[in-house]
């Protein structure tokens, strides 16, 4: 059970993992351009789609609590 744990990664552990400020990472998750969830005051990233969102260029992603249904 421990591999599905870290499936998911906090803000610090993205921000190691992608070599990227942690305050880049803050704007660009309050700018839906992060794959990510807000639970309470916390940002949870899954490393699949994170992997997905840097392989398609970085663009705007969805929350991944949003409906995707148009």
């Amino acid at each position: 059970m421990a591999a599905k744990r870290d499936e998911i990664m906090t803000m610090d552990e993205l921000a190691e993992y992608l070599k990227i400020s942690k305050s880049t990472l803050y704007k660009l998750a309050v700018e839906n351009k992060l794959p990510g969830t807000k639970i309470g005051k916390r940002w949870r990233f899954h490393k699949d789609a994170i992997d997905q969102w840097v392989k398609h260029g970085l663009g705007n992603a969805p929350r991944e609590s949003e409906d995707n249904a148009e």
